[in-house]
């Protein structure tokens, strides 16, 4: 049995203490706790982006997610069909573009913003197989170790049709 792990990453458009993150920061546990009670939902990355002693990046301004669903069906209701779909739709608000930040920020570089991929059943990714598989995502595109919603690939390594 397999499970569908996740991570992203974003670039605040401020830090962890600019009134221009303070509604993004306001809703992050709701946010959170939404996940940790969504159907489907079986583990997430515990760290507060807020505290610098937990950041997987030394630029507070990146902002990293990791977490596990049941499946594909499950990740998606949570990612789009709830308050979190509503606060990621405003990402724009609180967060650079991509591409602009990948390029400007070492740390970034050859990094897609979000990577899906297969796990076994009772595992839990570390924060460094999330960003390599963020890294291999940006670097060889879609493929079975690392994929994106719109091209997806099944637990044996066969593309998914839409």
């Amino acid at each position: 049995m397999f499970h569908l792990a996740q991570a992203n990453v974003a670039y605040a458009l401020g830090g962890p203490e600019d009134p221009v993150m303070a509604e993004f920061n306001a809703r992050l546990d709701e946010i959170n706790t939404l996940a940790d009670a969504s159907p489907g939902f079986v583990w997430r990355y515990v760290t507060d982006s807020r505290d610098p002693a937990q950041r997987e990046f030394a630029d507070a301004r990146v902002l990293f997610n990791m977490s596990v669903w049941e499946s594909m069906e499950a990740l998606r209701a949570y990612a789009y069909r709830t308050q979190h779909g509503k606060v990621f739709a405003a990402r724009r608000k609180w967060f650079a573009d991509w591409k602009e930040s990948a390029a400007q920020v070492p740390e970034l570089a050859g990094m897609a913003p979000v990577a899906l991929w297969w796990i076994r059943a009772g595992e839990t990714p570390a924060p460094q197989e999330g960003t390599r598989r963020l890294r291999l995502l940006g670097q060889k595109g879609p493929h079975a170790e690392a994929f994106t919603f719109k091209e997806m690939f099944s637990p044996e390594g066969a593309p998914i049709e839409r």
